[in-house]
């Protein structure tokens, strides 16, 4: 399962409390672009610019799918607000069966959250940032699953978990 949403809409605490719930594995890709590289994602966009941020991300992305496959525990994987924009990330979450499960959460909710964060390399200014979330607001739309995101994390935990998705995945 991969969890898709806007940056601050909680992609990795929500990653994290549901996979700890269900006994899965939860997989960051941010996290896993920042260990592979030695930069943090910030430093990467700063460095080396969005592009290579991008690159790196596919492959982390096919590998991380890679080892979902191969593994013996189910994964829930959350991905950076931007990888299910690119068609070719896309396209790995499909061909690798991922149900992909949007955390929607109001634009302004999402502002607010992260006006306060210093670490989000796309977040600029307001304007910008309501520019983006335009531009993104498509691809979160052909998720599988929308789940609201804007209250407490548990509740979307336990929204995923009453989609009915899981029925069946030994965790």
């Amino acid at each position: 399962m991969a969890l898709t949403g806007f940056m601050g809409s909680g992609k990795s605490t929500i990653g994290r409390m549901l996979a700890r719930q269900l006994g899965w594995h939860s997989v960051d890709l941010d996290h896993r672009i920042a260990e592979s590289s030695g930069l943090s994602v910030a430093e990467i966009f700063a460095q080396l610019g969005e592009s290579a941020f991008r690159e790196m991300e596919e492959i982390e992305l096919a590998q991380a799918l890679g080892e979902a496959c191969d593994g013996e525990r189910p994964t829930v994987l959350s991905t950076g607000g931007g990888t299910i924009t690119r068609p070719a990330n896309l396209s790995l979450l499909r061909q690798n069966g991922g149900v992909i499960v949007w955390l929607h959460c109001p634009m302004e909710n999402l502002f607010l959250r992260c006006v306060q964060i210093t670490n989000r390399p796309l977040f600029r200014d307001e304007a910008s940032f309501r520019e983006l979330y335009s531009q993104r607001l498509p691809f979160y739309e052909i998720a599988d699953y929308r789940v609201d995101s804007s209250g407490d994390p548990q509740r979307a935990v336990d929204q995923v978990v009453a989609l009915g998705i899981l029925d069946g995945v030994q965790g």
